[in-house]
Order: C-alpha cells, then structure tokens, then sequence
C-alpha cells in the first residue's frame, strides 16, 4: 500500500485549511450587503433578478396611502346586548319592589333606559375621543355584514347618569327613588373589538398597498451609476428582504457554498501548480509555503473584515504589500501569480469585480517593478507613491468607461488610496517581523550584511588582512557573473564575503596572509590539510555565534563543496608513492553547491585565488585559466546539484574573463619628473 509521505500531509493540511477559512469568512451571494441611499448613486455593477419581485410602492407613497388608511380607518366596536339586558332587568325589578311609582311611570323610566342603552353606552376614553370629534363613526360587524353608525347619541355612563337623574327629579318621582341607585345599572354595551379592527385594518392597508408590478427573474433591476430613486430603494429593500426568507431554503443555501468552494478550490489548486512545477524549491520548503499559505488566506480574512466595517473598506487593504514580501523573499513572478490568485480571490466579495481586479492588478505591476531590488528605505516610499498613482489612474480610467463621463467618480475614493498607500510603507516592519519567524533572509538585510563595518567583517579584515581581500574580490566577481544568469546576486555578493571567516582561527596558514613565513613547512601534508580543511567548519561555529541566515552558512559550507585540498593531497601522494592514500582525510566536508549562487561562488573563489598567481594576465592566459578550473570542477562532479545549466556556465565563464581581464589590465609607464632629475 502507498504511503504518503509527511511533505504531501503536511501540503494537504495547508490546502485543506486554507480553503477552509476562505470559504467560512467570504460572505455568501444570498448573504450579500449593499450600501446605499435614496437620491445617491448606485455604486456596484449590474445587478438583475435572481427570482421574480414584486414592485412595491415607494416608501412616499406608501406613507401618504398609510396616513390617509390612519386618519379615516373606522374602528370596530362591539355592542353587548347581555349587560343592556340584564341591566334594564335588574333596573325594572328595583321599580316593582316600590309601589309608590306608578305602572305608567315605571314605562317611562324603563323606555329611558332602554333608548339609552339602544344609543349606545361606552367608556370615558371612547366618549372622549367622540366629543373632540375623532371619532364620528363607529363599525359593527353584524354576521357578514358591516355596518358603519354615527357616535352622536352615544352617551358615557356618567351622561347617561346625568339624564336618568334629570328624570327622577321630576315632581312626582323624586321622594320615591334615589338617584344614586341609578350607577349600578348604567354599564358600557359597547366596547372596542382590538382583533376585528386590527384584521379589517391590515385588510384595508395590505390591498391598498398591494404590488403594482414585478420584475422577472433576469430582469435588471438597477445598474452602476444609476441614481437610487425611491421606488428603486424599495426595489432594493423588497429584493434583499426575499434574499433572507429563502434562506431557509435548504438548497438555496447550499448551491452558493458549492460554487464558492470550486472556485477557491480552482484558485488555490493553480497556486499550488505553479509553486510545483515553476518553483520547486518553494514547494519543497515547509516555511516557505506556510508563509504563502498564511499571506493569501490572511489577507483574504482581513478583507472581508474591512469590507464589512467601512464603505469602500476593500480598497484600504494594501494587498501590493503580498507581492512586496513575496519578491522581497522570492521573486518578482512568484509575487505577481501570488497578487493575481489573492485578487481573484477577493473579487468575490468586491462590489465590482471588474474594477476591482483591473484597479489591483495594475497597482501590484507597479509596486513589483518600482521595487526590483529593496535596499534602501526611501525605495518604498517611492514605490508607495507610484502605487497610490496607479490606483488614482486605473480607477479613473474604469469609472469613465462605466459611466461615460467624469461626474460619477467619487473623490473620497482618492483619500482611501492614499491611506492604502500609506500602510503599505509599513512593509518594511512586515518584512522584519517575518524574517524572524519563518527564518527568511530579505534583500534589506543582505544589503546590511555586505557592508563591511559589520563587525565580523572588521575582524576578518582586522586578523586576516589578505583573507578580506581576497573575500572583496570573490564578492566582486561573483556578483556580475549571478546578474549576468539572473541569480540572486545580492545573495551572492553577502555569500562571499563571509564564505572564509573561518581563516580567522588559524590566518597564518593561509598564504594570502602569510609574511615571508610558511608554517605548514614545519607539518606534514596530512596535517596542514586538515588545518586548511577546518576552515570550513570554523567558519560554521562562527556564523552561529554570530547569528547569521542559514542562506549565509550554505555558502560557508560549500564553497569547497567535497572538493579535495589538492596541494596537500599531491604533495602526500607524491611523498608516499607505493601507499594507498585515504582520500577522506584531504577532502572537504561539503555538501558540494546546492543552488546556482553556491556553485558561483565556488567557482569564483577558485578563479580569483588561482589568478594571482598567474606569471602571465594575458587574455589568452586568464581565458584558458577560466576554463581550466570550472571545466575541472565540473568534471570532478562539483556541481551537479546545482540547478546550473551549460549557458550559465558559458555565461559565468565569459563574466569571469572580462572582469579579470579589467582587473589586470597593463598599466602605462609614467615618465619620472624631468625637475627632479
């Protein structure tokens, strides 16, 4: 059964999780916010119907029809003929019981109160609302029929009190009944029915407010630049409203889910198809792609959350500073396919695609080839100021050919890039702090590490006066022959200058520094080579102590590569002929070059060294020089892990021999002063 290896789990967490996060924190389509306002510009693209809207009326319109519903809807009320029944029973019981009024008199007072209670007897709110005059109707539901009653004899229990009393006072009633008898017979019959009114009015006001139209699945609703009318505001409001209900929909919630997950998926597989067959080494290194990984997801979550928290939140995001830490890191091509997936990426959740990707896509070119090399602060400055010129451009550029004209582009936009601009001079802290975590080696501090009052320098140049020169030339050659293949010749300059810090244990038995004195005349060959041969591993303790970049240690390490010290090798052989040598004891303890910038410097060191001691600096002696010892190197298998191919050799060599040709060039004899003869 195949095994994975621990490299292939480890790229798929980062695939797995990245997609992961990207697609949890990217807004759903259905999910999707707009900003606006009545009488202001539409701001984002096209945008049509995904399912058939009703046209509501507009919120003007609407409000004048509710006004006008509120000020002449007619309530409900109900009329309760039990409590006028019993109450006029319990009233005709309370005359029977006294004699001294007459039968003709107990009718009057009996047809008083009925006509009372059939006018109507309501609450004092109600008869309130009725003498200011609000309420001049009122509406009883008799089975299905409606029936709409004035309210100008309806009567409140204490003017309905008022009139029996006005009664009972007559002559011939006032000694045989007290009026204040009359209170408990006197009960509101008509009261107000909450549940009726409110169904009757929700009838009234939904017909009333019913839709005038409907836009049609396809049909465009409002496109950018248009201004937002009100009847298109409550366009936009119906359309986002409908949005929410068929959430529920379970499928109308999982359709959007699958697309944006293929499109991630599509986007991401690119990126890691690229990094797999373009670069390689990027790939295979864990922190380089957990950097990557980081950055892209990163920046998409931090995207979002601008988006969400400011208008026009997207365009803050200085996302020029991925392609600024990837070709700090990497290269100018790995941070522009970066910038283009982080863009894609990202459109999903602009308000305009198209503008968006155009407006990013030009500044990331900018920013990248603004900023070749970062060796000096001000250089991003610079390259903050290009970047907001390229934003400014672009976006003028996509409004004008939206709109047709000038009068749509929205000047607050120009602040924002220039706040976006702004973050991105923050690069270069970015760049710092992740130097240290992942263990990166920037331009920046290449630049730092070349210059030469660094003090593991001074102290090479200090201890091992010739060693230091020797460096400064290697570091010389080795820089125009990395420019001339497209290496990192930066890296290459640093390279060499550190590459024999190890000759600072022992410099006496190095002949660049010897005086006049050779103490490898006192030891057998065995012994100076292991001598010769410990500066490498001198060198490494040395680099630790002094905390240099890995990158710095590779070219200590294998500048020799496995390479033998041949003096001292052939002088032993030479001086045991019959003696099977180990060839271990003179060989270097590699690894041989493992990268186009090693194997220059390898072949740099060997030339420079080899060329003093030259009898000859013709052109034709330093050509075949040249020649000789790469072809050599190349011979004894040196530098067959490297990722050099035969034009880079030839254009290495050729790089060589012109420079050597320029340091040696013949001099002119100066005539001495004929005054001083």
């Amino acid at each position: 059964m195949k095994t994975f290896s621990k490299r292939t789990i480890i790229r798929s967490l980062m695939f797995i999780i990245s997609t992961g996060i990207i697609i949890y924190f990217i807004p759903r389509n259905n999910e999707r916010q707009f900003l606006y306002e009545i009488n202001r510009p539409w701001n984002y693209s096209l945008l049509t119907a995904p399912f058939d809207i009703p046209i509501q009326l507009d919120s003007i319109r609407a409000k004048e029809i509710k006004d006008s519903i509120d000020n002449t809807f007619v309530p409900v009320y109900q009329r309760n003929t039990t409590v006028s029944d019993k109450a006029i029973n319990a009233y005709h019981k309370t005359l029977n019981s006294n004699r001294s009024i007459s039968p003709t008199e107990k009718t009057k007072l009996i047809n008083t109160l009925r006509k009372i209670y059939d006018n109507g007897i309501v609450d004092l709110n109600t008869y309130q609302t009725i003498s200011s005059g609000k309420l001049s109707r009122m509406r009883f539901i008799d089975g299905n029929r409606i029936i709409n009653s004035p309210t100008n004899n309806i009567l409140s229990a204490r003017i309905a009190y008022t009139t029996m009393d006005s009664l009972l006072k007559s002559e011939t009633l006032n000694t045989t009944i007290s009026a204040t008898e009359l209170s408990k017979f006197l009960i509101p019959n008509i009261t107000y029915d909450s549940i009726e009114s409110k169904r009757l009015y929700q009838d009234i006001y939904l017909k009333a407010m019913a839709p005038i139209g409907i836009i049609q699945n396809g049909e465009r609703i409002i496109d950018r630049g248009e201004k937002v009318t009100p009847q298109l505001y409550t366009i936009l409001k119906t359309y986002e409203q409908m949005l929410l209900e068929r959430k529920a929909n379970k499928h109308q919630q999982l359709y959007p889910i699958l697309g944006q997950l293929l499109f991630v998926l599509i986007l991401l597989s690119a990126l890691f198809y690229y990094l797999y067959f373009m670069r390689r080494e990027l790939f295979e290194n864990t922190r380089a792609m957990l950097f990557i990984m980081l950055m892209i997801t990163g920046f998409v979550v931090f995207a979002v959350a601008m988006k969400n928290t400011f208008t026009n939140g997207l365009y803050l995001v200085p996302f020029t500073i991925i392609a600024i830490m990837m070709m700090v890191f990497f290269d100018s091509r790995t941070a522009l396919f970066c910038l283009i997936i982080e863009t894609m990426l990202c459109s999903c959740i602009a308000n305009v695609a198209f503008e968006f990707i155009f407006v990013q896509f030009i500044a990331g070119v900018t920013a990248i080839y603004s900023l070749k090399e970062l060796t000096k602060r001000s250089q991003l400055i610079q390259t903050a100021l290009l970047v907001f010129t390229a934003y400014s451009l672009s976006y003028v550029a996509v409004e004008v050919i939206s709109s047709g004209t000038i009068s749509g582009i929205d000047l607050r936009i120009f602040g924002i890039f220039a706040i976006n601009a702004v973050l991105i001079s923050f690069a270069y802290i970015l760049i710092f702090v992740f130097e240290k975590l992942f263990g990166f080696t920037s331009v920046v501090t290449l630049v730092e590490l070349s210059d030469i009052n660094n003090p593991l320098l001074r102290e090479l140049s200090e201890e091992c006066p010739g060693t230091f020169q020797h460096s400064l030339s290697v570091s010389n050659l080795a820089y125009e022959a990395a420019h001339r293949i497209g290496a990192n010749a930066q890296l290459v300059r640093a390279g060499a200058l550190y590459h024999d810090i190890g000759k600072i244990t022992n410099p006496a038995f190095f002949t660049e520094n010897q005086h006049g004195v050779n103490p490898h005349d006192a030891l057998n060959p065995l012994q100076s080579a292991r001598i010769v041969i410990a500066h490498v591993t001198d060198g490494l303790k040395r680099a630790e102590r002094a905390k240099l970049p890995s990158v710095i240690k590779d070219f200590i390490s294998e500048h020799h590569g496995c390479g033998k010290a041949k003096y001292f090798y052939n002088t032993y052989c030479n001086l045991h002929p019959n003696e099977e040598v180990d060839t271990a004891s003179f060989s270097y303890p590699g690894p041989n070059p493992q990268s186009k910038e090693t194997s220059i410097l390898m072949m740099a060191d060997t030339v420079e060294a080899a060329s003093r001691s030259l009898p000859d600096h013709t052109p034709e002696a330093i050509e075949n020089l040249v020649n000789r010892l790469i072809d050599g190197q190349i011979a004894d298998g040196l530098h067959n892990d490297s990722l050099l191919s035969f034009k880079d050799v030839k254009e290495i060599k050729e790089s060589f021999i012109s420079r050597l040709r320029t340091m040696y060039h013949a001099r002119i004899s100066y005539p001495s002063d004929p005054a001083k003869r």
